[in-house]
């Protein structure tokens, strides 16, 4: 029996599994149930992501003292401010904790208080169930006594905190060197990062005699905030006090029109990247609220902005309407080191930006052109020079035909094409299967490309299981496509983990026999999204189960 093994022998092997793991494996036999609770007394990591523990569940298996614990990943939808005394750890580098919404700021304190030794935080949704509530002390407790804290992520709103020594909260961050924050009001943030007043005793002097304000968070190198609008006051106070920022993203989403000083003009453009250190920017303006774009950017911003971007490797512009050509094109010219590149909403970005890109050194691997009506097949083209194009994000470029796929099936090296709503049919997708990139492709969404039918699935080695490399598919939205064509699928085994057919009528109880099929037969599939399509009945629930899923 495994009684007779080395307990030893035993913990070496359970040591290499994830605590989920572990925990299955002590549930088989007695030498295996005791071997794990000793595992758990000094396991370093221990991260549960894929489900919500209560707090009976996680209870015994974190109260235990285990001072080699280093990093704790949990999703907290059902625990609550009477679980921190087994959540917070003194000997914690690395705390995720997701979907806090049961938690009160009374977490934040607590962190302060005992995890002196904290490098990594990210919080999401705390306080957001009704009664909660987060105070600027609750913040304070935090940064001052996690005064290591290298990456903080707050991804929640951020409540506006009337204050007016609100700067003096983050002086004991000056370790930070990444900040996250999900939502903050725009003059909130201006007013967190405005540096503190100049003292007169022992501060750096100016050559005019006058003592200087201390820099506010030194260190930081990358700042992420999602604000109601993006200001030139924001990018101002960003450009001139963050001396050492690398990475920049911000991202606003309106409900109305912002008048001239709530929204981001040529002048805050211009002194974005003051310093030239930028090695990523993401300027975005959201479409969620509504539809509104930076209508007082054009191109003399970008072109005065583009003479500090030789650095740049990464580029995210979203919802500016005011762009031309020539302002996409001096940008592509000056940031020689360019990898990346997201445009949404151009909607004045045409082929010419892409005219000579063959004529420059660029290697891009990362390519969005998200709703820019006017790219034709043209541009795809011509971007397919880059042989090293990996991802190539097309969605909602109405004008893109088969031609493109043409283009794109040659690339050995794409990983993921992304092509909702492009007007392509069945006659693209096989160019696209039995090129190079289709052996190689991972993930391909054709989600609302409505000239498909059941022939776009089969034939090259795209939907061969033997050689494809395919794992996520999307296909929802395509009125044509039939259980046939997911039939074609299970008869190829091919390898897919995530398969999406929402809002086909024409797929039905037939495709989930046909994966339940595939399944037992050794399929890999993991997510189903089967979401208003026609022919779905209450036998399909049935085959949802074990050992079928």
């Amino acid at each position: 029996g495994l009684e007779l093994l080395p307990a030893a022998l035993i913990a070496t092997v359970m040591t290499k599994l994830d605590v989920p793991s572990i925990l299955s494996l002590a549930s088989t036999c007695k030498a295996f149930r005791s071997c794990g609770e000793h595992i758990l007394s000094f396991l370093p990591c221990f991260h549960i992501p894929d489900f919500a523990p209560s707090m009976n569940y996680l209870r015994p298996l974190l109260s235990s003292s285990n001072p080699h614990l280093r990093s704790l990943k949990l999703d907290c939808t059902r625990l609550d401010d009477s679980c921190l005394d087994f959540v917070v750890h003194p000997s914690l580098q690395e705390l995720h904790l997701r979907n806090c919404a049961r938690f009160s700021g009374r977490l934040l304190s607590q962190l302060g208080h005992f995890c002196h030794d904290l490098r990594i935080l990210y919080l999401s949704s705390v306080a957001e169930k009704r009664g909660k509530s987060i105070d600027i002390l609750h913040l304070k407790d935090l940064l001052t006594g996690c005064s290591n804290l290298e990456t903080l992520i707050l991804m929640f709103n951020v409540p506006v905190f009337i204050c007016d020594d609100l700067p003096e909260v983050w002086d004991a961050s000056s370790k930070l060197k990444s900040l996250e924050i999900g939502y903050i009001p725009s003059a909130m943030a201006t007013a967190m990062l405005r540096p503190r007043p100049p003292t007169f005793s022992g501060s750096f002097r100016s050559s005019a005699g006058s003592p200087c304000p201390s820099s506010l968070l030194p260190n930081l190198q990358k700042l992420c905030l999602s604000v109601d609008f993006i200001t030139d006051a924001l990018v101002t106070m960003i450009s001139e006090h963050l001396v050492s920022l690398a990475h920049l993203d911000l991202r606003d989403s309106p409900a109305t029109e912002p008048r001239m000083a709530f929204d981001l003009t040529n002048n805050g453009v211009q002194r974005i990247n003051a310093r030239g250190k930028l090695k990523h920017l993401c300027l975005v303006r959201s479409q969620a609220a509504s539809p509104s774009y930076f209508k007082r950017v054009n191109d003399l911003g970008i072109l005065l902005m583009a003479d500090r971007c030789a650095a740049l490797e990464s580029v995210h512009l979203g919802g500016f309407c005011q762009v031309t050509d020539s302002g996409y094109k001096t940008l592509l010219h000056s940031c020689r080191r360019l990898y990346k590149l997201r445009v949404h909403h151009g909607t004045h970005l045409t082929d010419l930006v892409f005219h000579d890109i063959r004529a420059t050194s660029l290697s891009l691997t990362h390519v969005t052109l998200r709703w820019c009506g006017l790219v034709t097949n043209l541009t795809v083209s011509r971007l397919a020079s880059n042989e090293n194009l990996s991802v190539l994000d097309l969605r909602e470029c109405r004008s893109l035909g088969d031609e493109a796929l043409r283009s794109v099936s040659s690339l050995p090296g794409l990983r993921t094409l992304l092509l909702d709503g492009c007007d392509v049919s069945d006659a693209g997708i096989s160019y696209l299967s039995t090129g190079p990139a289709g052996r190689n492709l991972v993930s391909l969404s054709l989600r609302g490309c409505r000239r498909l039918t059941d022939r776009c699935i089969g034939g090259g080695p795209m939907f061969d299981g033997s050689v494809s490399s395919l794992r996520e598919l999307d296909l929802s939205n395509l009125p044509n496509v039939s259980d046939s064509a997911v039939l074609a699928l299970a008869r190829g085994r091919v390898p897919v983990t995530e398969l999406r057919v929402r809002q086909c009528p024409l797929v039905g109880d037939t495709s989930v026999v046909a994966l339940a099929s595939m399944r037992c037969r050794g399929g890999s599939l993991r997510l189903l999204d089967v979401y208003n399509c026609g022919g779905m009945t209450e036998a399909s629930l049935r085959w949802l189960r074990r050992p079928y899923f």
